[in-house]
């Protein structure tokens, strides 16, 4: 009876163990998210990019004022879209990880009461070509830096790049980046280099085996004397046969 009750409790804590929620563990929830190798920040540059933006919405405006007289209701606008560029920015976070770089911003739609509109961008590093760090004449003005990521393969316009405004240190995410790149092309080349050593060394006994093969098929030095004393034999062979011609040739001479 004492070892059909073991049994039984046995049975009882594997099940309890197998039905168990996994998600409990809280030390086991985070071994899937990749590791924060660089965070970039847009702390320092909110006021330089709302300036730059405003300015940048105000001479749209100055624009359309001559053309059509819409800018008018831009100018009106103009608040609110200070309101939206302060929360997009705060909201915008960059980062490099082990495998990627992740861009994430929450952005309010163009009437804020309406709701917010989120997006997430992931661009997997062995796909980037370059980081480029770009200002034209407006965002010098006011220090603000744009961000181009160029992908790897067929050459696209720039448009389609995935382009980021208002990065503080735009210098060190690229340097982050391209770090992280040439390590993993590097880690990629040592595991081409082990594999092909691997292959070479499997290789090597069946050659080894091909080799022994052809010297087990070499004549013993018995049968090697042999040839030569045979080679020794046909050639005195071949000097009595010339001797004896020579004297026969000698003899009939001497009868003519």
């Amino acid at each position: 009876m004492g070892s059909t009750d073991t049994v039984v409790v046995e049975i009882n804590n594997l099940q309890r163990s197998l039905l168990s929620d996994p998600t409990s563990n809280p030390a086991g929830a985070d071994d899937d998210e990749e590791e924060v190798i660089y965070a970039a920040s847009f702390a320092g540059t909110e006021e330089n990019f709302v300036k730059y933006h405003t300015a940048q919405w105000v001479l749209y405006s100055l624009l359309l004022v001559l053309a059509w007289g819409i800018g008018f209701f831009m100018l009106l606008y103009l608040p609110v879209r200070r309101y939206v560029l302060r929360k997009e920015i705060r909201s915008r976070r960059l980062f490099v990880t082990n495998n990627s770089i992740v861009y994430q911003v929450v952005r309010p739609v163009p009437f804020p009461c309406f709701g917010v509109l989120e997006k997430e961008k992931h661009v997997l590093l062995p796909s980037v070509a370059d980081i480029v760090i770009e200002q034209g004449y407006l965002q010098s003005l006011f220090e603000v830096y744009s961000v181009r990521i160029e992908n790897v393969g067929v050459r696209r316009p720039p448009s389609d790049d995935v382009q980021i405004q208002g990065v503080a240190d735009p210098a060190a995410f690229r340097k982050a980046v391209l770090a992280r790149l040439a390590y993993i092309r590097t880690e990629a080349f040592a595991r081409q280099i082990s594999s092909s050593e691997d292959i070479s060394n499997l290789r090597t006994p069946h050659q080894q085996g091909a080799w022994s093969g052809r010297q087990e098929y070499m004549p013993p030095t018995g049968e090697l004397i042999f040839l030569q004393k045979l080679e020794e034999v046909g050639n005195s062979v071949k000097r009595v046969q010339t001797l004896i011609e020579e004297r026969h040739s000698q003899t009939s001479e001497s009868a003519v």
